[in-house]
């Protein structure tokens, strides 16, 4: 086995609350569930999450009420990541991840099962949702947050776990780029290279294997974007039309909010996306000073200070002057 990369215990005030919930659920039947339209972080704590109490004598798998996308299928080749219709039988408990409340698992799964015993995540607007909160804002991802606490535990991490928790660290921290990004994370990522996370390998999948239609959408939402407030906002567009346009999916859409973020002189980035009867926002700032997690709670929603997102009912006709005067507010909050 590979050391560990520290010597000291990475989350010391979570160590007896998670032998208590391992004592819990020990020999149950375990539904570990992840947010609607998993990202990398999310389908890859899930993996990790279920591998890891199938080795200490639990019967777990993996729920998520969308499907997995094309480029994230290849973590789930050997721990299956199943939909909510082909779940059977009776359940003892339930634990969520990267969920900061129990709404982001779905509608259905949150009627489905309204306890939640755990919960696994990194947000800052997590609400305390479940019986046991493991929830630390200060880790880049929720599978930076497991392989903490997984160490912690002297658990002996194959490489199947390793690529998993790997590619949810890599892909929130945008490829280790963000803020967010700290020694420890490094250290971390260098243990689960030891242990057989391939990074080459991992990198390809999520980004060397771009739809056409992904281009099409891109080029239709790079032409959306409006610059507003001096040039401190970027705000693009996705309508439904796009989609039928082009004959791109949700999938497609995964990234596209960082070209407004991108721009120079621009703090807060904004893409608006059509769905069927609602807007789901993406909200992405350059600072944490900026707090979008803030502006995504004034509709309903939330997440990171630097990256945050909403759903409501609402046309992007309807929306749009909502948000300018939301963002003005809070723009004038900064200031002050």
């Amino acid at each position: 086995m590979a050391e560990p990369p520290s010597s000291f215990v990475f989350y010391p005030s979570f160590q007896k609350q998670f032998h208590s919930l391992l004592e819990d659920i020990r020999g149950k039947r375990v539904a570990v569930i992840g947010h609607r339209r998993p990202d990398g972080d999310c389908i890859g704590s899930q993996v990790a999450l279920v591998r890891f109490l199938q080795g200490v004598g639990v019967d777990a798998c993996a729920v998520n009420a969308d499907p997995i996308p094309q480029k994230l299928k290849f973590l789930v080749e050997e721990t299956p990541v199943i939909q909510p219709e082909l779940l059977s039988g009776e359940w003892d408990a339930v634990i969520s991840v990267d969920c900061s409340d129990a709404y982001r698992m779905g509608p259905a799964l949150q009627e489905r099962f309204p306890e939640i015993i755990a919960s696994f995540d990194h947000h800052a607007s997590n609400t305390g949702f479940a019986k046991y909160d493991f929830v630390e804002e200060k880790s880049a991802a929720t599978a930076q947050l497991l392989a903490g606490l997984f160490l912690d535990a002297g658990f002996d991490v194959d490489s199947v776990t390793a690529q998993a928790l790997y590619t949810g660290i890599a892909t929130d921290t945008g490829q280790f780029q963000y803020g967010s990004t700290t020694q420890e994370v490094f250290e971390l990522a260098a243990y689960l290279v030891k242990r057989g996370a391939k990074p080459g390998d991992i990198s390809e999948a999520l980004y060397e294997h771009v739809s056409l239609a992904r281009v099409r959408l891109l080029q239709r939402f790079l032409a959306s974007l409006r610059i507003e407030f001096d040039g401190k906002v970027c705000i693009g567009v996705l309508p439904k039309a796009f989609f039928d346009e082009t004959g791109a999916c949700s999938e497609d859409v995964e990234g596209l909010v960082e070209y407004t973020r991108s721009i120079d002189g621009v703090e807060i980035g904004i893409l608006l996306e059509e769905l069927s009867g609602e807007i789901k926002g993406s909200l992405r700032a350059k600072r944490e000073a900026y707090r979008v997690d803030l502006l995504a709670a004034a509709f309903g929603g939330g997440g990171h200070r630097c990256a945050s997102g909403f759903r409501v009912e609402e046309s992007i006709e309807s929306i749009y002057p909502k948000i300018m005067e939301v963002i003005q507010a809070h723009l004038n909050s900064i200031k002050n």
